[in-house]
């Protein structure tokens, strides 16, 4: 079992041989949540190297992101930097840290897999972590992916489902629970999308 100082060297290993991992765009389904809210505070869990996290910071969102690789983290304070808004970067492995308790309007965790149980710890902390009237967005790779998509893990111990992630943000009312597919010709991608919301004012 690979122990968490060694999963966070293999992710700066991973994030050093590239030039990004992912798409240097902001996630579509995040643009589509978030589009049209009143911006507040907003925590990006397994921030990456920052292009979700910048992306909110132009909409007018005070944002923390976190991640627990530091070679992710100095390429998302140039993304930052590069442009022209803050965001507070913060270094925490999520399988330890504890977000603040009821002080974000959104909460976004794209494409973080792990296996069930450190997933369902991660799940809870970030409910947990949603204000009053504020917002959860949860994405990842569905289990259908591998056979019907291209890319994301193959492992399907951390593959999402989305009525399983549902079902791991407590206290929250679900709003959107489903399997979506997007095909851009060879970038055909079938994701989990979860949104969650704490009543209240």
């Amino acid at each position: 079992m690979i122990d968490h100082e060694e999963r966070r060297a293999a992710w700066d290993r991973r994030h050093a041989g590239h030039g990004h991992i992912e798409s240097s765009e902001p996630d579509p389904f995040l643009i589509a949540e978030a589009t049209g809210l009143p911006p507040g505070r907003a925590l990006d869990l397994a921030c990456g190297d920052g292009r979700n996290a910048v992306w909110l910071a132009t909409q007018g969102w005070h944002v923390t992101a976190v991640d627990f690789s530091t070679v992710a983290l100095e390429r998302a304070r140039e993304r930052a930097r590069a442009a022209g808004v803050e965001v507070d970067w913060q270094g925490h492995d999520l399988l330890t840290w504890l977000p603040p308790q009821g002080a974000f309007d959104l909460v976004s965790l794209i494409y973080l897999h792990l296996p069930h149980e450190e997933r369902r710890q991660v799940l809870a902390r970030a409910a947990r972590a949603v204000a009053p009237g504020g917002r959860i967005l949860v994405v990842g790779h569905d289990r259908r992916n591998p056979a019907e998509g291209t890319g994301g893990p193959q492992d399907q111990r951390v593959l999402y489902s989305a009525s399983e992630i549902a079902a791991e943000l407590t206290g929250l009312r679900i709003e959107r629970a489903e399997a979506v597919l997007t095909d851009h010709g060879d970038r055909r991608r079938v994701d989990a999308v979860v949104l969650g919301r704490r009543d209240g004012v």
